[in-house]
């Protein structure tokens, strides 16, 4: 599947809201600006403007840096994306300030990746009992056992039946107990659900609903590449795990392989979390080149996967898309 001609990646990046939740995205277009080389366009091919304009529909805005050509500004323009001035913009890439200048409307870097800044009895114990979860439901627990362990975090009970409620079981028709929202739902579904919920908002740590994005973007985008990588059903449902678990030494502020102790995971899944090896280990690789706009690691990991360019940016519009449902609560869809 290499393509004949290199389509340039695209780059995305969530930006925070000033109180650091994710709210925008910046387009990153930064070489395409360079001029042009032997096996890359001029300007924004039709197919990228096409990915540019399907993302642009989703919820969240979305900007590209002041400075780039005449020509790509307009491009981008077309494909309903703003110009943002430089000023409106402030880059974090450790502990985020308490305060920020007044013009500024958006921060930009990787400020959510730094350690907590100081552990939160309620908030460890909290992700602690999703881990459990996690693990029961990993091994095909009894729903009473679930049940049981639900019943101790008011927070995670009442998400999980606001989640099934919101997904239309029929008018007059209201899941009000646990059991019954696990049959619903689903355990593949639960499972997912409750990934999401071990990054989800929690008192005390500001980091959480981007790293909720940046681990929603990585999942569905290691999924979707693993399917196009000619990967089985099994193989697609370990790659979204993969994306979600590989941040959760970060989460905790401990060793990932610390974290991932009290889980039973296959052999692949634990090779590509604390390795990067395999073929889910290849796939991270993936994500986490894009997470750095390294094209020429990028294009290497995609080729050895015999992925081409365009796939991958059909890709990161889709992983964004979702993320953006993500964000807003809407967590319910089931997946490709």
């Amino acid at each position: 599947m290499t393509a004949l001609i290199a389509l340039p990646p695209v780059f995305l990046h969530p930006l925070a809201d000033r109180n650091g939740h994710p709210g925008a995205l910046l387009f990153d277009a930064g070489f395409l600006d360079q001029p042009p080389q032997p096996d890359r366009p001029a300007a924004l091919p039709d197919a990228i403007v096409a990915v540019l304009r399907e993302v642009a529909g989703g919820s969240m805005g979305c900007y590209y840096r002041a400075g780039l050509s005449e020509e790509l500004g307009r491009l981008l323009d077309q494909a309903g994306w703003k110009k943002m001035p430089a000023e409106k913009l402030y880059r974090a890439d450790a502990e985020l300030a308490s305060t920020l200048p007044s013009g500024v409307a958006w921060i930009e870097g990787e400020w959510f990746l730094a350690p907590p800044s100081k552990p939160v009895g309620s908030q460890v114990a909290s992700r602690a009992l999703a881990l459990q979860l996690v693990q029961l439901v990993s091994a095909d627990a009894d729903t009473h056992e679930i049940e049981a362990l639900l019943r101790q975090d008011p927070t995670l009970s009442y998400h999980l039946l606001r989640l099934v409620n919101s997904l239309g079981m029929g008018a007059g028709r209201r899941v009000t107990s646990f059991s019954q929202a696990i049959l619903i739902l689903g355990r593949a579904q639960l499972r997912r659900w409750l990934h999401l919920m071990l990054f989800s908002s929690r008192e005390g740590d500001q980091r959480s609903p981007m790293l909720l994005a940046r681990v929603a973007v990585r999942a569905r985008a290691m999924e979707l590449l693993s399917r196009d990588a000619g990967l089985g059903k099994a193989r697609q449902e370990q790659a979204f795990m993969v994306g979600m678990f590989s941040l959760l030494g970060v989460l905790f502020g401990l060793p990932l392989a610390e974290v991932l102790k009290p889980l039973t995971m296959s052999e692949a899944v634990q090779q590509a979390l604390l390795a990067h090896e395999g073929e889910l280990g290849a796939l991270l690789g993936v994500v986490e080149a894009a997470e750095r706009d390294d094209h020429a690691a990028l294009d290497a990991r995609l080729q050895a996967l015999q992925i081409d360019t365009d796939n991958f940016n059909r890709v990161a519009a889709e992983a964004y898309l979702w993320m953006q449902t993500v964000a807003s609560g809407k967590t319910g869809k089931t997946h490709a």
